[in-house]
């Protein structure tokens, strides 16, 4: 446990909405954030005080069973709306003694000590990360507020490194300090800040309904994450990617964590620089980190960076999972078993069966090697002569360009995506082939979970071929790495369930 609060931040438009979301926090909140630069301005006149006075008494004349945190920011400054500094001042200059107030740091000098229950003293860099942070902690210090909250932008994991050393710092110094790294790639502050000496983390009320960029929602934070039950001694797990906006790896590893009442926590760890995560990273962020999840496009990649590399890893050429045992990396691969136990299921014996696998990277070179095994005829489908040459060679299977695929296509029984056409966002309604392609096959295994039903699933279903979606791989592969960390058995129908709910709400 830690001593931490939840601030959920309600954005509204109108005095009503607010009232009413406020209400709606308080079954979260430890204590909620009111951005009132998100009232629409034909309600909210900033430069009247006989407009302002009446929407704010009708929003804060209640008794509400949380502290409430005003704050009014310009859009330079992560506000919703242009607020001049005019406005602002007529804004702060109503007064509302009894509650905290977020003040910018170029106003918080005029911010009226006595009136304020708590002054936070706010600085927010949206573009990236300042090279001047401990100056600007330090100037955010010397104001004499309460509390300092810093937000910068981060665009790779890495760059949330220096945020995190100020945590450190305002904790030796017993100094009530908030840190933000925004971004995906910021997500963990949000999730760890609480356990190292974070004042508070701030939270959604709804997904899509966030106030700023990567934050999670209250439900989130406190049902996955269990952020009020971590401490310092808590083992991190997590999930190193590129684009990690589709993955449910958090939710099925943090239900099973959940299951067996364990210590511990899987963090989503959006990476673009693998060097830096390794060299840097691990280093300077000295946390107790026991093992990672692997995916695009980092599962070739990281191979160098381990300390030993498990046989089947090793014939694959790829680590989907890296345990951390005695200070050692030690990569391993549990995609190849994960793939194949749904295919088997679903299709039976597959000695000579005839596979097509689309794509060329960690995870086809997998499915290959799985699919060798099983003794099975396999062909490689992608794009590059040198790479389709290199992989066959690799493998002893056939190989050919993805452009030969209307040609051969009906020549195989079974047919895999382990390309990330079909993922959820920008590839959503791409696919590998088409209804017209398919007719002829006997199965289609897309190893796309996210969405749940691909365009591929449904060009599949309009020829009339079954399918496997991704999630039976998804929850295989992952099962087995739980229990290679934990060396528990894994809760495979809590983890279900779990997946299953998640992607109905994606």
């Amino acid at each position: 446990m830690n001593d931490g609060k939840i601030c959920v931040s309600v954005c509204a438009e109108t005095a009503d909405e607010f009232i009413e979301n406020i209400k709606r926090a308080a079954e979260f909140a430890d204590i909620i954030e009111l951005r009132f630069d998100c009232l629409n301005k034909d309600e909210f006149n900033c430069l009247n005080l006989e407009n302002i006075e009446p929407v704010l008494n009708k929003i804060l004349d209640h008794d509400y069973e949380k502290p409430l945190i005003l704050t009014f920011r310009p859009k330079e400054q992560g506000g919703k709306h242009l607020i001049s500094n005019e406005e602002r001042n007529v804004f702060w200059y109503s007064g509302y003694d009894s509650h905290w107030g977020d003040f910018e740091e170029d106003i918080v000098e005029n911010s009226w000590d006595w009136l304020w229950d708590t002054r936070i003293a706010s600085f927010h860099d949206l573009s990236g990360v300042p090279e001047n942070l401990d100056k600007i902690y330090k100037r955010l210090k010397t104001t004499g507020v309460d509390v300092i909250k810093i937000a910068i932008q981060a665009g790779d994991v890495c760059d949330s490194i220096p945020i995190w050393k100020l945590l450190e710092r305002a904790n030796f110094e017993n100094k009530k300090f908030i840190p933000i790294a925004m971004g995906a790639s910021g997500v963990w502050t949000r999730i760890l800040g609480l356990a190292h000496g974070a004042l508070m983390t701030y939270a959604a009320l709804d997904e899509g309904k966030e106030t700023a960029d990567g934050q999670l929602t209250a439900k989130d934070l406190i049902e996955t994450y269990r952020v009020k039950e971590l401490n310092a001694n808590t083992e991190i797990y997590g999930i190193i990617g590129g684009n990690l906006s589709y993955t449910l790896s958090p939710f099925i590893h943090n239900a099973a964590f959940k299951f067996h009442d364990l210590n511990a926590v899987y963090i989503p760890f959006e990476v673009r620089n693998l060097d830096d995560f390794f060299k840097n990273f691990l280093k300077e962020v000295r946390l107790n980190f026991k093992g990672f999840s692997v995916t695009i496009p980092h599962k070739q990649a990281i191979i160098e960076y381990l300390d030993e590399v498990d046989e089947t890893a090793k014939a694959i050429g790829a680590v989907n999972t890296v345990k951390i045992e005695n200070g050692k990396l030690i990569g391993l691969n549990t995609d190849a078993e994960g793939f194949v136990e749904p295919l088997k299921k679903a299709h039976g014996n597959l000695n000579g069966a005839k596979v097509a696998v689309f794509g060329a990277g960690g995870a086809a070179r997998a499915c290959v090697y799985a699919l060798k095994k099983e003794r099975a005829e396999v062909t490689i489908f992608a794009r590059g002569v040198k790479k389709v040459e290199s992989l066959a060679k690799e493998f002893g299977v056939k190989a050919t360009e993805i452009a030969d695929r209307d040609r051969r296509i009906a020549d195989f029984d079974i047919i895999v995506n382990a390309t990330p056409l079909g993922t959820k966002g920008a590839l959503e309604n791409e696919t590998i082939l088409t209804a017209e392609q398919l007719r002829g096959a006997k199965l289609i295994y897309d190893l796309v979970y996210n969405p749940m039903e691909t365009r591929l699933m449904r060009e599949a279903k309009r020829a009339n071929v079954p399918t496997i979606g991704g999630i039976e791989m998804l929850l295989a592969q992952g099962a087995k790495q739980f229990e290679i960390w934990t060396q528990k058995s894994a809760p495979i129908e809590k983890m279900k369930r779990t997946a299953l709910s998640k992607l109905q709400k994606f």
